[in-house]
C-alpha cells in the first residue's frame, strides 16, 4: 500500500490532519494504544519467518518449542519470539485473535481449523493457500497446503 493509498484512512484517525501534512511525512501518524499496520505485519512476518526456521522439529502433544512442538505450541513459541503472547491451545488463540476473511489474509495470519464451532488445530498462513504447522504425533513442523475449506482466519495485532 502507498503513501497516498493511506492518506484517507489516516486523515480520519488523525482528525484534523490534512493531506499535505501526511504527505509531508510520509504519510503514517502514530496514535497512543493503536498498533500500526506496519507493525502489525512485521510482527507476524517475524512470527512466521520462526516458525518456518523450525521446520523438521518432531510433533509432541503438549510441547512449546523450542526443539518439540504441538500445533498451537509451534503457534504460541513464534509469536512468543516475536514479541507477542499468545494463550496456549488453539481455540483460546482463535477467542484472542481478531477475526478476518479469507480475502482479507496475509502472510503471518493464524489459520484456524474447525469442526462446527469447535478448533482443533492452528497454523501460521505463508501464503499461497500454505501453512506453517506441527500436524500430528509421528510428524514434523512442515510446510503444507491447506487441506479444507473449513478454516478461520485469525490476525494478531
Amino acid at each position: 500500500m502507498t503513501a497516498l493509498n493511506r492518506v484517507p484512512s489516516l486523515m480520519v484517525r488523525a482528525g484534523t490532519a490534512s493531506a499535505l501534512t501526511l504527505a509531508a511525512v510520509g504519510g503514517s501518524i502514530v496514535v497512543p494504544g493503536v498498533a500500526s499496520d506496519a507493525s502489525a505485519a512485521t510482527m507476524a512476518t517475524k512470527a512466521l519467518n520462526i516458525a518456518a526456521s523450525k521446520k523438521g522439529a518432531p510433533y509432541q502433544w503438549g510441547a512449546t518449542g523450542p526443539r518439540r512442538f504441538d500445533c498451537s505450541g509451534l503457534t504460541l513459541y513464534s509469536f512468543k519470539k516475536a514479541g507477542k503472547s499468545l494463550p496456549r491451545t488453539a481455540a483460546q488463540q482463535y477467542n484472542k485473535s481478531h477475526h478476518i476473511s479469507s480475502k482479507s489474509r496475509r502472510a503471518g495470519d493464524l489459520v484456524f481449523f474447525h469442526s462446527g464451532s469447535y478448533v482443533y488445530h492452528v497454523g501460521i498462513y505463508a501464503g499461497s493457500g500454505k501453512i506453517w504447522h506441527a500436524p500430528k504425533t509421528g510428524d514434523v513442523v512442515k510446510l503444507e497446503k491447506i487441506w479444507t475449506r473449513n478454516v478461520w482466519y485469525g490476525r494478531i495485532g
